[in-house]
């Protein structure tokens, strides 16, 4: 499906709404009136540190607990007031592998088939089909403990695809995956959203989430901080620029010259590995030539000069002014689960 026809079909109907959700257990306050909504027919990735609330947010979406207030509702249904509709339209793939590692490959889709009632028959032929759509045709008949990380997680999204349902939730599908495992999850994704599928994914990877979502919400603290195309909520931070020097003395007229293209004097110098480092302000563009000429017109020696986009560190230190990984109230649920 092309991204115009993607767009078009989804400016029409949100498939997945969330409105002033709030989720307390005990004396953590997990969600804080989180406030989401995803078009139908495409991929919103949900970004955040750990214990952020995008594991509860999907809990709440899937049914698998209640919100204290606000309403949710997936295609069309309320969570609360009409859970099995609900449950009939979603597929879920959680942070473990669901799937039995004593069975294959193959017997495992069979048996959720005829969990789901489609009859001997059709829970063949529905996994079968998967198998194949999604490259495990070659290893449907081994044993999944033989599986590598990666075909055990896709063997999990396949399971997840039994009943072909218009909903997908995919709470963080590749933590803990190598490169290549990371990208054969990716393009099964791909694949999903290509044939219309809504996907609602957690990440806690600003790549994945670029790769793969149309839009990006940034969760903190069980509330939404900043939503966005991937491309404008990277731009929106500026661009990370780093030099490093052959000689350390040279680091505080370095430093001079990276504020003033960047537009900062949120300028970090490291001494011992004697590399200066800022973020461009928003809309401020940092060419390299430039700034290699300026370095160069008041003496200094650049070993290498480098630009990158941000990641999620960076985004999150932009939008919360926090350093750490985990902010106060965690998101003690997903984690228990």
């Amino acid at each position: 499906m092309s991204d115009t026809v993607r767009k078009n079909r989804s400016a029409a109907v949100a498939a997945i709404e969330m409105a002033g959700v709030e989720k307390r257990f005990g004396a953590t306050r997990a969600l804080r009136g989180l406030d989401l909504t995803v078009p139908a027919g495409t991929v919103c990735g949900l970004l955040g540190p750990n214990g952020a609330g995008k594991t509860t947010a999907v809990r709440v979406l899937a049914t698998l607990v209640a919100p204290d207030r606000g309403t949710a509702r997936v295609a069309g249904h309320d969570v609360a007031r009409d859970p099995d509709a609900v449950r009939r339209s979603i597929g879920l793939a959680g942070q473990h592998a669901a799937v039995d590692e004593g069975l294959t490959g193959r017997d495992n889709l069979h048996l959720f088939g005829r969990l789901h009632r489609l009859g001997a028959a059709g829970a063949r032929a529905r996994a079968g089909e998967l198998l194949d759509r999604f490259g495990l045709t070659e290893a449907a008949d081994r044993p999944v403990r033989t599986y590598s990380g990666g075909m055990r997680r896709r063997l999990d999204l396949v399971a997840s695809l039994v009943t072909a349902p218009p909903v997908l939730f995919l709470d963080e599908p590749t933590t803990g995956l190598d490169p290549r495992s990371r990208r054969q999850t990716w393009d099964a994704v791909r694949e999903l959203a290509a044939t219309g599928t809504t996907v609602l994914l957690t990440t806690q990877y600003l790549e994945e989430a670029d790769r793969l979502a149309d839009t990006v919400v940034v969760v903190d603290q069980g509330a939404a901080i900043a939503t966005g195309p991937p491309q404008r909520l990277k731009a929106s931070i500026g661009t990370r620029v780093s030099v490093t020097l052959a000689d350390a003395e040279q680091l505080g007229r370095a430093a001079v010259v990276l504020a003033a293209l960047a537009g900062t004097g949120d300028v970090v110098v490291d001494e011992q590995e004697r590399t200066v480092e800022v973020v461009s302000r928003p809309g401020v563009e940092v060419l390299l030539p430039r700034l290699v000429r300026e370095l160069e017109a008041v003496g200094v020696v650049a070993r290498d000069a480098a630009l990158r986009t941000p990641s999620l560190d960076d985004v999150f230190l932009a939008l919360t002014g926090r350093t750490d990984g985990v902010p106060d109230g965690a998101d003690v649920a997903g984690r228990a689960a």
